[in-house]
């Protein structure tokens, strides 16, 4: 993968997992890079969703495998935030 391939998956992932947080309910306490990571993943298993189904090479924007990256990306967020916030802190 080319540096540009890498720069575009973390903007992609970082787009991904800010929209992710946006559409997931409640607060979610989690760091920049683990909304980046969870985008990154939601964006590479929405596309596999995608080809698997059949509707991820249409004309024009292919809706359908956004809004299931989408999708992905908030629930990874809440699980995230759910595993994320149940690490104890020692004192």
């Amino acid at each position: 993968m080319a540096v540009s391939g890498i720069i575009s998956a973390v903007v992609i992932g970082l787009i991904l997992g800010l929209l992710g947080k946006l559409v997931a309910p409640g607060k979610q306490a989690i760091p920049i890079w683990l909304t980046i990571i969870v985008g990154i993943v939601a964006a590479f298993v929405g596309t596999a969703i995608a080809r698997g189904l059949g509707y991820a090479d249409t004309k024009g924007i292919d809706w359908l495998e956004i809004i299931t990256q989408v999708v992905l990306a908030a629930i990874g967020v809440s699980l995230a935030a759910g595993l994320y916030g149940k690490r104890k802190v020692r004192g």
